[in-house]
């Protein structure tokens, strides 16, 4: 048995900071988390901390080398994968030597879980029980995956001196290597869409090949919103030889972090067509990875590798998390947002943690702070809000942007600039003042606020680890920002990583708040009051293809509810709240049919 069969569940990327150290705190139990690896100077000062707390030798990483991002990061993934190794090893003792930590971790594990079972037959059989359970420890064990993310788009020009330097020294292309070049026997997950420059860098690493025995040492996990992007990257990367290993499906709307709303699919669609054409996707990469590797004289599989599909973005249940495994043929569920209540797990502050435990609905929502462009999912009243209020009353608005890591927009700059420092929004500020006589006072007022609401994401989504382990934050003070999903106003209490996994599990429930809506329903809601406001806040003049847009939206929406009506009839999930359910279904397709997109330009 290997650990994929040990947990239906993985953790997500989270921020910056709440999932950097995560497999430290949980992979002895069998638990997979993604580490951001975008921030090398957080990465360096958690070096720094866990080299201290597990007297480990520590020599700094100055920004004076020139390949400092990628050393770092390659050296903080070393650190982790040791102290986890040595975490699992001690675990893997107090199994053996107590009863207790054995019965406690096994109210950890699914009841479906054969190594469960394997368990239980060892304890009922105590007269050999010490003799076999190491043996079944060592042969059926292993440690969570420490995997790592990287958002593709995130690929910043770097110059030293105003000088260039070459596209290897771009932040992504950094953060790749300082991977590749890890002792980690792990996976990589790309988000936010296709780099073509970036994937094709992956061509220059071995470990990204198979070997000899058809294994892979680093994988590569694709996170897509629907099929056809999956197979258009997969399909990218299989020309060069690459394999994608896994694609994990995201909610583009009910999800933490950023959201990339898709055309109006819905989550269950997306995944039958995943279900229905996975062959096909697997097959296509199959066939074009085996020509790549043939011209470039390597080893290469006779038959296709394995592929896992996941999911992720607003499951809060054990009955959502069993419906998706079975109905959709899913490997892995993400659990993201409400392990921000978890402090076994992830790395947040007790202040913004406490804000997490008291938010509602209404205080969970789709900003536009980052300087991305793209919706973000943010809390109200975090402390990262305050502070940026403070300046803009004090007419200091922006950010120093120490870090430069959104530093993207070349419009003043060509070294890059990010549009939520005080440099851009300066530059903004005083153009909009010269036009403030030809302007009504709103709109005046509106412009400013488009151009103030950006927020320093760099230092902001980075700072709770440095809160929670006492480390000095220099520099001009942002905060806290926290980009939990939606589903976080349904979670009101800090749990124990036991508790939560119970919960998963449906061992027991961690909920207390009676009416949360299921995860299809609240998904409907997001995209109709997505499509609602994408209609009513458009301030340019609307083009046809715009209008076209909009129209395949609703279009989608209309076959997504039919297929969630029919789905719903059929499925033995959700029963207890049928009626409930498909009364809501029905109300959103009325609502739906009122929203009405215009018929011309």
């Amino acid at each position: 048995m290997t650990q994929k069969n040990l947990h239906t569940f993985h953790i997500p990327v989270m921020g910056l900071a709440y999932t950097i150290d995560s497999p430290i705190r949980v992979a002895q139990y069998g638990i997979s988390s993604v580490i951001s690896i975008a921030d090398d100077e957080l990465i360096e000062k958690m070096r720094l901390f866990y080299s201290t707390k597990f007297n480990q030798p520590y020599q700094e990483i100055s920004q004076k080398i020139q390949d400092h991002r990628a050393e770092r990061i390659t050296s903080y993934l070393n650190l982790v994968d040791k102290i986890v190794k040595q975490k699992f090893q001690n675990f893997k003792t107090e199994l053996a030597e107590s009863k207790t930590v054995l019965e406690n971790f096994m109210a950890m594990l699914p009841n479906t879980s054969i190594i469960k079972k394997g368990f239980q037959n060892l304890l009922e059989d105590g007269i050999s029980f010490k003799e076999n359970i190491q043996n079944y420890i060592e042969s059926h064990l292993s440690a969570g995956a420490i995997d790592v993310n990287i958002m593709t788009k995130l690929d910043k020009d770097n110059f030293v001196r105003n000088t260039q330097l070459p596209i290897e020294f771009n932040d992504a292309h950094a953060a790749l290597r300082g991977f590749a070049n890890s002792n980690l026997d792990s996976s990589i997950v790309l988000s936010a869409g296709m780099n073509p420059r970036l994937f094709s860098y992956f061509e220059n690493f071995p470990d990204f090949y198979p070997d000899p025995n058809n294994a892979l040492k680093k994988k590569i996990i694709l996170k897509v919103s629907d099929f056809r992007s999956a197979m258009i990257q997969g399909n990218f990367l299989a020309k060069k030889g690459l394999w994608v290993s896994e694609y994990r499906i995201e909610s583009g709307l009910n999800c933490g972090g950023h959201a990339f709303a898709t055309d109006g699919l819905l989550l269950g669609p997306i995944l039958d067509e995943f279900r229905q054409k996975k062959e096909q996707l697997v097959q296509s990469s199959h066939e074009l990875m085996i020509k790549a590797l043939q011209q470039k004289n390597k080893t290469f599989p006779e038959q296709a590798l394995a592929t896992k599909i996941t999911v992720q973005g607003g499951v809060g249940t054990a009955e959502e998390h069993d419906f998706l495994l079975e109905t959709y043929q899913i490997d892995s569920i993400g659990w993201g947002t409400p392990f921000l209540l978890v402090p076994e797990a992830t790395s947040v502050d007790q202040e913004t943690r406490s804000l997490l435990i008291n938010a509602k609905e209404e205080d969970l929502y789709l900003s536009h702070i980052s300087p991305l462009g793209v919706p973000f999912n943010s809390l109200k009243n975090s402390t990262n809000e305050l502070l940026k209020q403070k300046r803009i009353q004090e007419n200091k608005a922006g950010s120093s942007c120490p870090k430069r890591f959104l530093a993207l927009s070349k419009e003043y700059d060509p070294t890059g600039i990010c549009t939520a420092s005080k440099k851009y929004q300066d530059i903004k500020l005083a153009a909009l003042e010269n036009s403030k006589s030809a302007i009504s006072a709103a709109v005046y007022e509106k412009e400013k606020a488009k151009i103030t609401e950006k927020s320093c994401l760099c230092v902001g989504l980075a700072n709770a680890s440095y809160l929670e382990n006492e480390i000095k934050i220099k520099g001009q003070a942002q905060g806290v920002v926290i980009c939990p999903g939606p589903n976080m106003a349904y979670f009101d209490q800090e749990v124990s990583l036991k508790e939560m996994l119970q919960h998963i599990y449906g061992n027991k429930s961690v909920l207390r708040i009676s009416n949360r809506p299921n995860l299809l329903v609240k998904e409907l809601k997001m995209y109709l009051d997505y499509l609602r406001n994408e209609i009513e806040n458009t301030t340019e003049e609307v083009t046809s293809n715009q209008l076209k847009k909009w129209n395949t939206f609703k279009s989608n929406l209309f076959k997504g509810i039919e297929y969630y009506q029919n789905l719903l009839e059929s499925t033995l999930y959700f029963k207890a709240d049928f009626n409930q359910i498909k009364e809501q279904f029905n109300s959103y397709k009325v609502e739906l049919t009122e929203i009405k997109v215009p018929e011309h330009c």
